[in-house]
């Protein structure tokens, strides 16, 4: 009995539960995946029932039953469940509250993604195995063109162990593996600066990273998820909880069936009703209607802390490393992934040089015959027998065997002029390939480079932005806090800060802004907008679009602010497109904004007329314009561009007349050829300052920081709308344009991650050249006032 259990123990662990560290994937997922690419079930092809697949798998190599690997595929193919699914299923697949249909009415085929974990298979990139009854062979392990451990997680309940792995995003995890490729001693916090945390499939919010960085130290850590929401007016007389994202794994039925019973027994309370508008097209849309008198925040926080809207992870990250099952942090799975990596790339490179050698040496051999094809056709008729002419030919023109054999099959319609400069192309090629090939075996480092190389490629192929937010515990709204104080919370009046470092922070210290010391890391402001905890505020982005938001999940304090605390606004703000940047914040108070474009459009928006939705455009651009600035603009004020070719326009915005959202604006700065806009806002000319720094030319980034020059607005004299304004900076040889440009009073530099930069002291004049700087400058903002 002792025996037997051992040997069942033994089967779960390695054959069932336990992902290989080194292509991320349990026995059953490995074999779906390459049985589906054997059969050619490629993206390029048409889907086959789900039902035959799981037959080929079940036949051929997984010695379990059809329920099983069904539910895997199923699996393999759900968005919700892996972060980069695989299987690209055409029917019913589940959701999170529902089962998939019967493999019958499925159909599946291989997504681009899975087509890399199989890519040089018949490479003799891995050992092959038996199959269960040793009549087939399949793969050890998959070739893995990225970090899937990682990327996509794992779960799984083995026999006295477990494992449970999060998800990550693919882009910053190859990062990761790329930094450590070229730097192996890099540390634990040199790699979270490239993965900060998971990236669940489901989106949400992350609360509290110190459990996170146990898991990637020890392999073991817990961390805290909450759903995405936003506050909004549902009616005319209803105010509504909208939940667009859920924690990892949980459905929106589950999240109501929980509230349901909540409010049955009087757990919950202010809630009037539940509303689930989630469909396939727009996807979750949760309302959870507020009765009125009752504060959504602490309707909000009794749902945090009494249904699934928060919910906890467990990470355990175990895996099996050269068959072992082993505890893993985050350093030990990318390099396990690495030098798995490195072992594809060298014995596929391997293969390679011998089949190009191999076949270099037919091609000589054939080279030599048909330079002399007369000859070697009399030698040909001469001979009794093929045993004859083979060794004839090789003792007349000193052929190896395999020559001789291959020239004996040699087809006629060879013998042409055309062939034979075919064939000496071919041999050129053949041996610079040799040449290379026998190079990059020659150096491990040359090897290294290479998998970072295609590391680099999948990431720019398949890499997406982040769904989840990341936030500290000292960050997050506190759980019960608000309930603590009961349902009739007010709504406070506070204070939303947009750093100059895209960061958003909320301070409810309306009374008296706290000033910083001088060299505070992250005390550059872009903007800062008066609100209330429950207001509305208005984000407005690069391609023109505003989207609404309520600061009541915004980080923040009363007492202090910590800029490096807040969270990444393009983060935060929900509905951003690719590329899309958030380019300020407004306060929604009916005054009007105005916005600058690359192209030199400017526009004044009348706010009075905005539509209700969550997001909208309020500027029609022209195709490949973007906005680059924008600003609440009542009469009184300058409109003020700064381009890259230096030029400086400023005139009074009163001068400007508004418009409706659908209007596309007015020309505001006449552009020279090849130039663009580099900063645009509104400013009193009396107070302002003109920040500009030079970029120069064929330099690395941050090689050289550049001449920078601080020059009052006053200085510049004033021109009408649409003219070409004045130099703004003299350029010195080697110098190409503006890097960067910025407007406004007491200004204030720093680098990307926020560190302080110094600017000139003294006022430069309109037109010079500035000041040379020490370290380069990456964004401009004014302090905090």
């Amino acid at each position: 009995m002792q025996g037997s259990f051992l040997e069942y123990a033994y089967s779960v662990i390695y054959s069932r539960a336990l992902p290989d560290a080194r292509d991320g994937l349990k026995p059953v997922q490995r074999r779906i995946i390459y049985q589906m690419a054997d059969m050619g079930l490629r993206p390029d092809k048409g889907y086959v029932k789900s039902a035959r697949v799981v037959g080929e798998v079940m036949g051929k190599l997984h010695p379990h039953g059809d329920s099983a690997i069904y539910d895997a595929l199923v699996r393999l193919a759900q968005p919700f469940s892996l972060r980069v699914p695989f299987v690209d299923g055409h029917g019913n697949f589940g959701s999170l509250d529902d089962g998939p249909a019967a493999s019958r009415y499925t159909e599946a085929r291989l997504r681009p993604e899975a087509m890399t974990m199989t890519e040089s298979l018949d490479e003799d990139v891995v050992n092959f195995v038996p199959n269960y009854d040793g009549q087939l062979l399949q793969p050890e392990v998959l070739p893995a063109a990225f970090p899937n451990l990682l990327v996509n997680g794992a779960s799984g309940i083995a026999v006295g162990m477990a494992t449970n792995m999060a998800p990550h995003n693919l882009g910053e995890v190859i990062e990761a593996a790329r930094h450590l490729i070229a730097h192996p001693e890099a540390t634990l916090d040199d790699l979270m600066k490239f993965i900060p945390g998971p990236d669940l499939p489901s989106g949400g919010i992350v609360v509290g990273l110190d459990g996170i960085r146990d898991a990637y130290e020890s392999g073991k850590g817990t961390f805290r998820t909450r759903a995405r929401t936003s506050i909004e007016q549902v009616s005319a007389r209803k105010t509504g909880i909208v939940v667009t994202e859920l924690p990892y794994l949980v459905g929106p039925e589950r999240v109501i069936e929980r509230i349901k019973d909540g409010v049955t027994k009087k757990k919950i309370t202010g809630i009037s009703n539940v509303v689930d508008l989630t469909d396939r097209k727009h996807g979750l849309r949760l309302i959870i209607e507020v009765k009125t008198g009752f504060s959504p925040e602490a309707v909000l926080d009794q749902l945090y802390r009494l249904t699934p809207l928060e919910d906890g992870f467990s990470i355990n990250n175990v895996a099996l490393v050269d068959g072992r099952p082993e505890t893993l942090g985050l350093k030990d799975m990318l390099r396990v992934y690495i030098e798995h990596r490195i072992e594809v790339v060298t014995r596929r490179s391997q293969y390679r040089l011998a089949r190009r050698t191999e076949r270099l040496h037919l091609v000589e051999g054939l080279l030599l015959a048909i330079l002399d094809i007369d000859k070697v056709i009399a030698v040909i008729r001469a001979s009794d027998d093929v045993d004859t002419a083979r060794t004839q030919l090789q003792s007349t023109f000193s052929l190896s065997e395999l020559q001789a054999e291959y020239i004996l099959e040699l087809r006629l319609r060879r013998l042409t002029k055309f062939s034979r400069v075919e064939l000496e192309t071919e041999r050129d090629n053949l041996a610079a390939e040799i040449a290379r090939l026998t190079k990059l075996l020659s150096s491990k480092d040359a090897v290294r480079d290479l998998v970072s190389s295609e590391l680099a490629e999948i990431a720019k192929q398949y890499a997406t932005p982040r769904r989840t937010t990341l936030l500290d515990a000292e960050d997050a709204p506190v759980v019960g806090a608000i309930a603590s104080q009961g349902l009739e919370l007010e709504d406070e009046p506070c204070t939303v800060i947009l750093t100059a470092t895209g960061r958003i922070l909320r301070n409810s210290n309306t009374d008296e802004f706290p000033v910083a010391p001088k060299r505070f890391k992250h005390d550059v402001v872009r903007t800062a907008v008066r609100s209330t905890t429950r207001g509305e505020l208005g984000a407005v982005t690069s391609s023109g679009r505003l989207i609404r938001f309520s600061p009541v999940d915004l980080p923040g304090g009363t007492d202090s602010i910590s800029f490096a605390s807040g969270s990444k606004v393009n983060d935060y703000v929900v509905g951003l497109q690719p590329k899309e940047t958030v380019v300020t914040i407004v306060a929604l108070t009916g005054e009007p904004l105005a916005l600058g474009t690359a192209r030199g459009v400017i526009k004044r928006v009348d706010t009075t007329g905005f539509p209700a939705r969550p997001d909208f455009s309020i500027i029609n651009l022209d195709e490949g314009d973007r906005v680059v600035g924008a600003c609440v603009a009542p009469d009184g004020g300058d409109a003020v561009f700064v381009t890259h070719g230096t030029q400086v326009l400023h005139f009074p915005i009163a001068g400007v007349r508004a418009q409706g959202i659908g209007a596309a604006g007015v020309a505001g700065i006449n552009l020279s050829d090849g130039d663009q806009v580099a900063h645009f806002t509104v400013a009193s000319p009396e107070t302002a300052q003109v920040v500009t720094v030079t970029a120069a030319e064929a330099t690395l980034t941050g090689a050289d920081p550049g001449r920078a020059k601080v020059t009052p607005l006053s200085e510049f004299p004033a021109k009408g709308r649409a003219t070409g304004g004045v130099r703004g900076h003299s350029l010195l040889k080697g110098e190409v344009g503006l890097s960067l440009a910025w407007v406004g009073d007491e200004p204030r530099a720093s680098a990307v991650d926020g560190t302080p930069r110094d600017l000139p002291t003294e006022p430069g004049k309109r037109d010079g050249s500035g000041t040379a700087l020490t370290d380069a400058i990456s964004v401009v903002g004014t302090r905090l006032r």
